[in-house]
């Protein structure tokens, strides 16, 4: 039995720019589906973003973004500009410096027409923002997946995304509104940033507590953690060389962040 459901593969694309006339790849993203009009025959219709962060998009004109085919063909690169002809940004990051969160909106039906696979969490029906992960319980421990492609790794002809296990390692400072975001224990690296977690279905659980048979997205993959490590020079006694190395543990936004940026990105355009 599959812990993540298969269309969720599809959600995620890998990021890329052109530095010096080569393609470079750069960060994750995913498509978020905010839903606009609900139907009678079900067939709900969503506003679709592109979300990553913020870091990975600043500075850039435009990026490109990878999808992989249903049928036997290579890969297709989509370029998504950054910027109108004014140089105004198409873009929205949210507005809190400390939230690292940033939405694009795109028309995924060109995508669709070439038979690429594409698909999109739905914002009624595969995430869990803050409240819903308190009325299941969530608490460090829970384990989680983490999707994306560490240090640009992406075939010459295809975007297979990178599947991590990990577990949420602190998210009360987050319940209690003492911190924006949380932490888990995973390794990611760079070109993971922007990438979704997802929870884990879990099928037994401690008496007394919850378990959720669910995989629903629960945030985006903000940096890891880094812990500095010194060399000293054995003649003066004086740090000579510092080490950046990774934790394992790294920052998270939560699900309600996107939901924030894409208010804040509905009001700058009522169109969208």
């Amino acid at each position: 039995m599959a812990l993540i459901p298969p269309m969720y593969i599809d959600c995620v694309v890998a990021i890329g720019t052109i530095v010096n006339g080569q393609q470079k790849w750069i960060g994750t993203g995913f498509l978020y589906g905010d839903l606009f009009e609900k139907t009678e025959d079900g067939s709900n219709k969503y506003v679709v973003y592109l979300v990553t962060n913020k870091h990975v998009l600043n500075n850039l004109d435009l990026i490109l973004v990878r999808f992989n085919p249903q049928t036997g063909q290579s890969a297709k690169d989509y370029p998504a500009p950054l910027k109108d002809k004014d140089g105004k940004l198409l873009w929205t990051g949210h507005s809190d410096a400390e939230i690292d969160v940033a939405v694009l909106p795109v028309n995924i039906n060109n995508v669709l027409d070439e038979s690429m696979k594409c698909s999109f969490f739905q914002s009624d029906k595969h995430i869990a923002d803050v409240k819903e992960l308190q009325a299941r319980e969530t608490s460090e421990g829970d384990s989680v997946f983490v999707m994306g492609f560490p240090m640009g790794i992406v075939a010459a002809d295809r975007q297979h995304v990178f599947v991590r296990g990990g577990v949420i390692s602190r998210i009360k400072d987050l319940f209690e509104n003492r911190s924006k975001d949380f932490v888990v224990d995973a390794f990611v690296f760079p070109g993971n940033r922007g990438g979704p977690i997802l929870s884990k279905p879990e099928i037994i659980s401690i008496q007394g507590t919850k378990s959720s048979n669910q995989s629903s997205l629960i945030g985006i993959i903000k940096s890891y953690i880094p812990y500095s490590d010194v060399a000293i020079s054995q003649q003066t006694n004086r740090p000579r060389i510092i080490f950046e190395e990774n934790t394992g543990l790294s920052k998270a936004e939560p699900v309600d962040h996107i939901i924030a940026t894409i208010e804040e990105a509905k009001k700058k355009n009522p169109t969208t």
